[in-house]
């Protein structure tokens, strides 16, 4: 993942969380109500930065096999080429052998190139190889790197996420508490001036009309 797939998803995960943030509260409970298409297309954005990375995963990995492919063609042609070499030393030799006195040493040379000649087409095999198998398996540590980092990026967001709903639910029991507070304070003034004129004006609260005029 590059740089600025990681920037995309982190500017997506950033929107999310302002959206639910934002969104209207509904009464009484810990909800909200989010703008459905606008979600949707946020989580569409984000699943489509991901796949784009396990492409690129997979093209990795098709990269390493051709590179193995490549290096296997190379070896094989090196190895070949070292046969036809080899051969054509030993046609030299066996030239030779027919010109010079001593055969033995023209053979003895020819086999001791031609060996060598395989030998070195061998070690450049396998130092091939080598470097198709370290770039491949770099590679791949690279992208592992960036998986990481994305994903701990989406799980920050997560947390964020959870972390202002929990909050919002706080607010939601204050804003419920609340109110039930003022009812009651209203209750207590209402019944406190029902009985004040009484108290007031001297009459007892079992007093009747006939009493007052007496």
């Amino acid at each position: 993942m590059t740089a600025h797939s990681l920037r995309r998803v982190d500017e997506l995960l950033v929107e999310l969380v302002e959206t639910v943030e934002t969104a209207r509260a509904v009464p009484m409970s810990g909800s909200c109500v989010v703008p459905r298409e606008r979600t949707l297309d946020l989580l569409d954005a984000l699943h489509e930065s991901f796949p784009a990375e396990l492409t690129e995963a997979r093209q990795v990995l098709a990269q390493r096999d051709a590179l193995l492919a490549d290096a296997n063609q190379v070896a094989a042609q090196v190895v070949a080429d070292a046969e036809v070499r080899a051969h054509e030393i030993m046609e030299a030799g066996r030239a030779e052998h027919a010109e010079l006195v001593s055969a033995s040493r023209v053979h003895q040379t020819a086999a001791e190139q031609a060996t060598q000649a395989r030998a070195e087409a061998d070690q450049y095999v396998a130092e091939l190889r080598d470097d198709a198998t370290s770039f491949a398996d770099q590679t791949l540590a690279d992208l592992v790197e960036v998986l990481q980092q994305a994903t701990a990026t989406a799980q920050q967001g997560r947390t964020t996420l959870a972390e202002r709903r929990e909050g919002d639910h706080e607010r939601d029991e204050r804003s419920r508490e609340e109110p039930a507070g003022r009812y009651a304070g209203r209750a207590e003034r209402r019944l406190g001036s029902g009985i004040a004129p009484e108290l007031a004006s001297g009459a007892s609260p079992d007093s009747t009309p006939a009493d007052k005029d007496s």
